[in-house]
């Protein structure tokens, strides 16, 4: 199941022993296009500081009453390392975040979306308090290049660039919830095209500039004009995925799906 992203912004963090704070902004990686953390306002817990919280550690999500389940207690949450606060997040900052909660840095994903809202049990069991190694130290040999972490918030807005003139900006993101990926962009082209939204497949991407908040894609104007068009009121499933990247296909641009 897909899930338009922003509409789990705002969502409450459940704690095994009572609620703390509210998800505000998603961390992900700009190369595998992967949600790597939840950023959490912790509000009068820790005087509004923000902590990260990995996928792995979310049991289920309650639609109905907006919440995020997760196996942690609100102690190792307030525990958790902040130096995360100076974007962007260091690979060493992530490492700390890992050796904490004993979170496996090699997660590949888990249902967060699936019907029963159940998701998968994380790798490894945080420690309580997160005292204690993990099973299979990081080397920091692995984390010593920089990161490819971006905020969801920092990237909305974002111009969309083709190969022959800008299409519009980024509105919004579709998380496929099987494995916590950005499976599509969703392009606002009110500016070009009558207000029609489009969704763009990632591997399309050829460069974002960070500092004149670009996005390049590898896609001409024509190719989005003629994908199907986004309608925010119709369910988006599976099917319709299919249909668009069959489109992205035929039109030269070969999706990578994660």
């Amino acid at each position: 199941m897909m899930q338009v992203i922003s509409a789990l912004k705002g969502f409450a963090i459940d704690a095994t022993d009572g609620g703390f704070g509210t998800v505000v902004d998603f961390l992900f990686d700009e190369v595998s296009w992967k949600v790597r953390w939840l950023v959490v306002d912790c509000g009068t817990w820790r005087d509004g500081h923000k902590v990260l919280i990995h996928p792995s550690a979310v049991s289920s999500i309650d639609f109905e009453d907006e919440c995020f389940e997760v196996n942690l207690t609100k102690a190792q949450i307030e525990a958790s390392p902040d130096e995360f606060e100076d974007l962007p997040v260091s690979r060493q900052a992530e490492m700390r975040l890992f050796e904490h909660y004993g979170w496996d840095p090699a997660w590949s994903g888990s249902n967060v979306l699936s019907a029963s809202g159940a998701m998968a049990s994380p790798w490894m069991t945080p420690p309580y308090f997160g005292f204690g190694s993990t099973e299979n130290p990081i080397d920091e040999a692995t984390v010593a290049e920089d990161s490819h972490l971006r905020s969801f918030e920092e990237i909305v807005g974002y111009r969309i660039h083709a190969r022959d003139g800008e299409i519009g900006h980024i509105e919004n993101f579709m998380l496929d919830g099987s494995s916590w990926s950005l499976r599509f962009l969703i392009v606002d082209t009110s500016n070009w095209w009558f207000g029609a939204r489009v969704l763009i497949v990632p591997s399309s991407v050829t460069n974002i500039d960070w500092s004149d908040r670009r996005i390049h894609v590898d896609a001409s104007l024509d190719d989005i004009k003629t994908s199907p068009v986004w309608d925010p009121l119709v369910a988006f499933n599976e099917i319709e995925a299919k249909r668009l990247l069959h489109h992205y296909n035929s039109s030269g641009i070969t999706p990578k799906l994660n």
